[in-house]
């Protein structure tokens, strides 16, 4: 993978963006998500690799796997933010800048929401800005990776 690449991992259920819970989520698909982010990285001279899983061993593996690699992660892990010290485990191992993200204002939700086992390991937490927060993150990975060199 060449280092002008962010990664965009998407964790369990966003795969449903735009059925599952509007009114908290919004109305855009996960698919119109990857076009924003495409867009915006281009304009930045970066590339997109956007994944999804529901499955919290395929997220570990791609964060291990470009962990070295990208030029920066955004991260939205979903319900595993709040669960999965695995995915905290890999995220603690990247040598490259990562941007957690959260459509919805978790701190605004349920007490369980309101814990993340990733923003300590993460370089910038982006909340509630709905599905604009994944262009924010684009942003910021684009300009720390200028500020690297």
């Amino acid at each position: 993978m060449a280092q002008q690449t962010v990664v965009v991992l998407n964790g369990p259920n966003l795969n449903l963006l735009g059925e599952r819970e509007p009114e908290v989520y919004g109305h855009e698909t996960l698919a119109d998500v990857e076009a924003r982010c495409r867009t915006v990285a281009a304009a930045a001279g970066l590339e997109v690799d956007f994944r999804q899983s529901n499955h919290e061993g395929v997220l570990v593996d791609a964060v291990q796997e470009v962990r070295t690699s990208a030029a920066g992660i955004v991260i939205n892990a979903g319900a595993l933010t709040h669960t999965s010290v695995a995915l905290r485990d890999a995220v603690a191992a990247v040598a490259v800048p990562v941007i957690e993200v959260h459509i919805s204002n978790v701190h605004a939700r349920e007490a369980f929401r309101h814990h993340s086992y990733l923003s300590a390991v993460a370089d910038g937490v982006i909340v509630g800005c709905g599905t604009q927060g994944y262009e924010l993150a684009i942003a910021r990975v684009a300009q720390l990776q200028s500020a690297l060199g």
